[in-house]
């Protein structure tokens, strides 16, 4: 059979790794998709055309609605990222009956409910394996190989940079600032890194996994999002000596109130698979109800992992191209008309349990009023750790570590003990997870 044509649209990190990989592996690829695969077009403005193997066979041009206007192409594939222009190409390929493959997690996050209604409504498919934790199938696996399971919850390590960072604080007590200015430097940080450590980033992934975990729609603003920038190299230490480790985790659990998505730094107990997870690398527990916990790890980035996942779901696009639309896989895995409408919880509904970390004057009578309040606001004590102050210092750190509690009562019991006269400045809280099967 003729080779498939397809169009690329980015010859960035993972759009030079795409072509590598499908010029590399081309009779592999091809042996698996049952046809040729072939870049014929490809969309840049900038590119460094040394590092990508094959371009000379490649038009490449600075229009990329050129690329999707092509008559000739069949899939596109967007790694141009962010949100706009992207849409607008992505809904332009559709309208011209071509199939897509994008990585970009910000737009499937966002506008994935639009672009999917659109696809099916012109009998396309829009693969998005790429847009979450790079080359390990996480989507494929949740929506196919786990496809006879309830899913109960998940919690993933999805961002990479967030992880390198609280990994580094951990293992050589460094500061958040001092890692994060390598991270830049490094390349695992952007130059105004906000979307990873403030969770923007997990936050766009998690919302994807919800919705293929639970059949619901993509609802990226009712996903709680704390970031990692408060957390200091002591509270590191305090969790290590407790025997926990710190995790910038994306969680999702199905509760009979409704579905939790949140993303925020987490105490995990450091015996659990993924506490181990270090470095710039990713992982994703997930627990059904047949098959109980599994869990996925890998490189959440880079040009080659990235790239093995988009090459993939071109792959999966060229062997559906002759099947029923309505006969293949689910773009969220449950039916369109089948998607669940069942209440996102507000992070205040959320029942957790919490390390608590204050300053306190170092004087009688003052653990008496912090254990009054929290037992006034229904809240139970598992653990208490005092640190000795400094020669001269009056002040102390007071460590707690709390059974499940609602967060509003979490809220109200902080908000109380901020109030006291012999607590100094705020109260830090980071919740707790045992991620037990």
């Amino acid at each position: 059979m003729e080779a498939v044509k397809v169009g690329l649209l980015g010859l960035g990190t993972v759009g030079g790794g795409t072509v590598n990989v499908l010029t590399r592996n081309a009779a592999e690829i091809a042996r698996r998709a049952g046809r040729g695969i072939r870049i014929t077009q490809a969309a840049a403005r900038e590119y460094n055309a040394e590092a990508i193997s094959g371009l000379e066979q490649i038009e490449v041009t600075d229009d990329a609605f050129a690329v999707v206007n092509n008559p000739e192409i069949e899939i596109v594939i967007e790694l141009i990222g962010g949100y706009s222009p992207a849409r607008e190409l992505v809904l332009q390929a559709i309208e011209n009956g071509k199939h897509v493959v994008t990585a970009n997690k910000a737009l499937i996050a966002m506008h994935g409910n639009e672009i999917f209604a659109a696809a099916q409504a012109k009998g396309v498919t829009v693969a998005f394996e790429a847009a979450v934790a790079g080359g390990i199938p996480i989507i494929k696996a949740i929506r196919e190989g786990l496809a006879a399971n309830q899913i109960e919850w998940l919690a993933g390590i999805i961002n990479g940079t967030g992880n390198f960072i609280l990994s580094e604080m951990r293992d050589k007590g460094r500061d958040f600032e001092d890692v994060l200015a390598e991270a830049q430097a490094l390349g695992y940080a952007e130059a105004d890194p906000t979307f990873d450590v403030e969770g923007i980033d997990a936050a766009h992934k998690l919302t994807i996994l919800s919705s293929i975990a639970f059949g619901i729609p993509l609802q990226f603003d009712k996903t709680y999002t704390e970031g990692i920038t408060r957390i200091e190299r002591q509270d590191v230490a305090f969790a290590e000596e407790l025997g926990y480790r710190i995790k910038h985790l994306g969680i999702a659990r199905k509760t009979v109130q409704g579905i939790e998505m949140r993303v925020h730094p987490t105490l995990i107990p450091e015996r659990r698979l993924i506490a181990n997870v270090d470095g710039v690398m990713n992982a994703v527990l997930v627990k059904g109800d047949a098959v109980g916990p599994t869990l996925y790890y890998g490189a959440g980035a880079g040009a080659e992992p990235t790239a093995s996942a988009v090459v993939a779901d071109v792959v999966d696009v060229v062997r559906a191209l002759t099947t029923d639309p309505e006969n293949r896989v689910p773009h969220l895995a449950f039916q369109p008309n089948k998607l669940s409408d069942l209440p996102i919880l507000g992070m205040a509904d959320v029942e957790t349990s919490y390390y608590l970390r204050m300053q306190v004057a170092d004087k009688l009578g003052v653990m008496a009023e912090i254990t009054r309040i929290l037992a006034d606001c229904g809240i139970s004590i598992e653990a208490i750790k005092q640190k000795e102050p400094a020669e001269g210092d009056p002040q102390v750190s007071l460590i707690m570590l709390t059974h499940e509690v609602l967060e509003r009562k979490m809220n109200e019991a902080i908000a109380r003990i901020e109030a006291l006269p012999s607590v100094t400045g705020p109260v830090m809280r980071i919740r707790m997870e045992t991620l037990e099967g």
